[in-house]
């Protein structure tokens, strides 16, 4: 796995270390020799990770980091501070300036490329969602990035695994404070509710008395629904080799004992942010899918998504040697509601047929808005008698009871006209099919409409 790591720091020889160190694991490397510099090529979008120190002239590590967390358009990029301080106040004060991580100098060559892997991993499924969700401004859909950097990470709801009391307890007591807090001390059981819960994030102790640590974070990986949970690990502060090991099968952050309370409260919160900017962006990729085969006035599927799908029902009904139907639906004198009564009373009459569409019908069938005030119902594994039985009770159902518009100030009278068609010999398509479904309501509007008229064999 190759990324662009920009490091920054005023000091040559420590840039050429670290250049060294990443260029030697096939990592891309750009540096900044100061944090007006790293603040310009983030902006530019030049990096997927940036490894910044902290005390820097000018601008200081803290206050570059802030800047690029605080920017909706460079907050998403993992920030790692390297430093000398090591004092739990400084990781505090870098964690709540947005940092993702910090590092303490000398950082040994195992914890730096493994955090800097795990990162980039995590770089590339942001970069994944935020690519779709491009589709999802173009259309229209306020992308989160305004809300992400607004986040705070608290009320989160969080599983605890441990074991061991007198480990769980503070952890407990001190995240209570500012989230929903849940205690297992059984893996098993944990497994089952990770996958079944609402978590946002799961913290795991990497020395349970009777299962392996890393094997419950594999296999809360391997799990569908629990996949992109994030993970935090609890070690002691010898187990450097296997908080390593995790970051490589993909816990996302790590604790080492004694926990300094408010360090971690702030790599919760961090965790928690992230899941929640993650969550927005596939959001908006599925309401921009939504969106894209569906009318937004009536919620049923639009002409895009009908046609690609009758013709796969059409070819499936063939080889199957079953039944299809397709009805074209139209609403009669739409033009004269609109006209008389106003295009929020003919928007009314479009949203209340849809509902009634959907009653009138199976789940098997699709219904689809084809355009203005025709629809059109395809429904697999039914016959010519059928389809006509259920065109005539959706007839009835339109025509039997007022429509109530523009908020209850009117009751309209509507009813509808439908022609239907069903599959033919096996050369039969759905271009076919439907030109003669149209074709039988064009005959049932010139006999005088609110019918049902089956196409001629």
């Amino acid at each position: 796995m190759t990324a662009r790591i920009l490091v920054v720091d005023d000091v040559p020889a420590n840039v050429k270390l670290l250049e060294a160190r990443l260029s030697a694991e096939y990592f891309d490397v750009t540096t900044a020799c100061n944090g007006i510099e790293a603040l310009a090529l983030c902006e530019r979008a030049e990096c997927d990770i940036v490894l910044l120190d902290v005390m820097m002239p000018d601008l200081d590590g803290f206050e570059v980091c802030r800047k690029l967390k605080s920017n909706p358009h460079t907050h998403h990029i993992p920030v790692v501070m390297v430093t000398a301080l090591d004092q739990p106040s400084d990781r505090v004060r870098g964690l709540e300036a947005g940092a993702d991580d910090f590092l303490t100098k000398p950082v040994t060559d195992i914890t730096l490329i493994s955090r800097v892997r795990s990162l980039a991993r995590l770089k590339m499924v942001t970069d994944e969602l935020r690519m779709r969700a491009v589709t999802s401004k173009e259309i229209g859909i306020r992308g989160p990035e305004r809300e992400a950097v607004m986040e705070t990470g608290r009320n989160g709801r969080v599983l605890i695994v441990d074991d061991r009391r007198n480990s769980y307890e503070r952890i407990v007591s001190t995240l209570s404070a500012e989230h929903a807090v849940t205690l297992e001390a059984d893996p098993n059981e944990a497994l089952f509710r990770t996958a079944e819960g609402d978590y946002e994030l799961v913290i795991v102790s990497l020395d349970l008395q009777n299962f392996d640590g890393l094997r419950l974070c594999s296999q809360i990986r391997s799990i569908e629904r629990s996949r992109s949970l994030p993970i935090l690990a609890i070690a002691e502060s010898d187990n450097t080799a296997r908080l390593a090991r995790g970051l490589e099968i993909g816990v996302n952050d790590y604790l080492l004992r004694p926990i300094d309370r408010n360090e971690m409260l702030a790599r919760i919160r961090t965790q928690i942010k992230k899941k929640r900017y993650a969550e927005r962006l596939r959001d908006n990729v599925q309401m921009s899918i939504a969106l894209a085969i569906t009318d937004g006035l009536t919620g049923l599927h639009n002409r895009r998504y009908m046609e690609t799908h009758l013709e796969t029902l059409v070819e499936q009904a063939a080889v199957r040697g079953k039944p299809l139907a397709v009805l074209v639906v139209d609403i009669d004198y739409f033009k004269t509601i609109n006209d008389g009564y106003g295009h929020d009373a003919g928007d009314d009459v479009l949203r209340e047929f849809a509902n009634r569409l959907r009653k009138a019908i199976r789940n098997i069938d699709l219904a689809c808005r084809y355009g203005g005030e025709e629809f059109v119902i395809v429904m697999p594994e039914t016959d010519m008698a059928v389809a006509a039985m259920v065109a005539e009770r959706l007839r009835r159902r339109i025509a039997g009871e007022p429509f109530v518009v523009q908020q209850g100030a009117r009751n309209l009278d509507v009813t509808i006209s439908i022609g239907i068609a069903t599959l033919g010999e096996a050369t039969d398509n759905a271009v076919a099919i439907l030109k003669r479904a149209d074709q039988a309501l064009y005959r049932a509007k010139r006999d005088g409409r609110n019918r049902v008229v089956p196409a001629a064999a």
